[in-house]
């Protein structure tokens, strides 16, 4: 959630704040356009960790801040932004897959079948062409 690291500054130290993922509330980017017919991760859960650093350099001191939670465990992390993360290999196959002119659902596919506790979401490999696209193209728009 936040963090700050050691400026050399008098009275300022190092620290962490971890927090889950849907703590907080959806801030509407543009009050015009508020979509109702979706839902947002956030639910303003407390769950809190304090951290800092031992003097000395011997570890970190974490501090429990609230140890509850007001959501239920997620039933599976399709669509976890870091569940569902490419590696290289996979990033390598969609781009040779989009080289040959592969639709995204059959890449999707072949990612499943290569690791079937693949999370990735047909969004992700939309992105990771329009990535790899545009590094081709380099500066030319």
């Amino acid at each position: 959630m936040r963090f700050d690291t050691d400026t050399g500054s008098r009275g300022r130290s190092s620290f962490v704040v971890i927090g889950c993922e849907r703590s907080g509330l959806y801030k509407c980017r543009n009050k015009e356009f508020v979509r109702r017919d979706i839902e947002s991760r956030k639910c303003g859960c407390p769950f809190r960790l304090h951290g800092k650093p031992v003097h000395g350099g011997g570890g970190w001191m974490v501090k429990l801040i609230c140890g509850i939670h007001n959501h239920e465990l997620a039933k599976s992390l399709v669509g976890h932004p870091y569940a569902g993360r490419l590696t290289k290999d996979e990033k390598k196959i969609i781009a040779d897959m989009t080289k040959l002119m592969v639709k995204p659902k059959n890449i999707l596919l072949t990612l499943k079948k290569h690791n079937a506790n693949n999370c990735t979401t047909i969004k992700q490999i939309y992105n990771a062409r329009s990535a790899y696209r545009s590094s081709i193209r380099g500066a030319n728009t």
